[in-house]
């Protein structure tokens, strides 16, 4: 559910792809691989941020996007200290429009909440949103009650939150509880990252595989808990049967939810996306919906009196 559009007027699409990895472990090459293999799938929304490795990743996206950027939306970040001072805004802004090369960019997100100077960062996004500068404004890892903060600043000055990234797959379900309801009740669009659980849900774990659960200690600590692991190996089971990539079940169920979710794809290279893209054409129906649901715990609801619930 987006109301967002490129310049040419094309409606965003329902999956987006993360450029995290591009000039990581992903080199040009590989990048160019996989945004070619996006755009191919009719992925036209492309996220980054000032902090995605050391600033190689807008570079690169923006050689990528620039010959095609009327029909591609371009998304970056700032704000990841969690200060929020204009000062540091402006001067990481301004690095990140060079670095991509871009007057205008499409989305700016504050990666994370920014205290007691969100009432003044939100200005800051409507300024540069007035400037020309911006052309939606975005929210990365705020709680519901934050985001409707920051709602209630943006309408005093006169716009609005486009757009909000919090973390949701099938062993990370907080986001059902209040976010992906508000988002659905305030029109706001929501693109959740790590639909793959950090590569845990793709199941090469199981198989002695490599990947940030074993190189990165935030991811491995992020899915330590037995159950999201029982829950990988279950889902790779439910593919075995199927005759599906987990992974394409991984990204379909995300994107299956009611609020209409637009899946952050991302991986080092063309091959290990592939069964991500092929989640775009994948149709999930109720009861495949319903039945990989039932392979991690639903979070309990925002409210104690879940006799209630209908």
């Amino acid at each position: 559910m987006t109301h967002m559009k490129t310049l040419d007027g094309t409606a965003a699409s329902h999956f987006a792809f993360g450029t995290m990895q591009f000039g990581g472990t992903a080199n040009e090459t590989a990048s160019r691989e996989m945004f070619d293999a996006s755009r191919d799938a009719g992925i036209n929304h492309f996220d980054t941020a000032y902090i995605y490795t050391d600033g190689a990743s807008e570079t690169i996206l923006g050689e990528l996007a620039n010959p095609v950027r009327e029909q591609v939306i371009v998304a970056s970040k700032v704000a990841y200290d969690g200060v929020g001072d204009t000062t540091k805004l402006q001067a990481d802004f301004d690095v990140s429009r060079k670095r991509l090369a871009m007057e205008c960019v499409d989305v700016l997100y504050l990666h994370r909440h920014v205290g007691a100077n969100l009432p003044r960062a939100i200005e800051w996004l409507a300024q540069q949103q007035s400037a020309g500068m911006i052309r939606y404004i975005g929210l990365s890892n705020f709680a519901a009650w934050q985001v409707m903060d920051a709602v209630a600043l943006a309408k005093s000055n006169d716009t609005r939150i486009d757009i909000i990234q919090p973390m949701y797959n099938l062993v990370k379900r907080q986001a059902e509880v209040e976010l992906l309801p508000m988002c659905k009740d305030q029109g706001i669009a929501c693109a959740p990252y790590s639909p793959l659980g950090g590569g845990l849900l793709t199941g090469k774990y199981s198989n002695g595989g490599n990947g940030r659960l074993k190189t990165d200690d935030r991811y491995n600590a992020r899915y330590s808990l037995a159950y999201m692991h029982e829950t990988a190996k279950a889902l790779k089971e439910l593919g075995d049967e199927l005759g599906v990539n987990p992974a394409t079940l991984a990204v379909a169920w995300v994107a299956r939810h009611e609020a209409g979710p637009v899946p952050l794809l991302s991986a080092r290279s063309q091959k290990q996306l592939q069964p991500s893209l092929n989640a775009i054409s994948f149709q999930m129906d109720d009861a495949l919906y319903a039945r990989i649901t039932a392979l991690s715990p639903t979070p309990p609801p925002a409210t104690d009196r879940w006799e209630e619930r209908v």
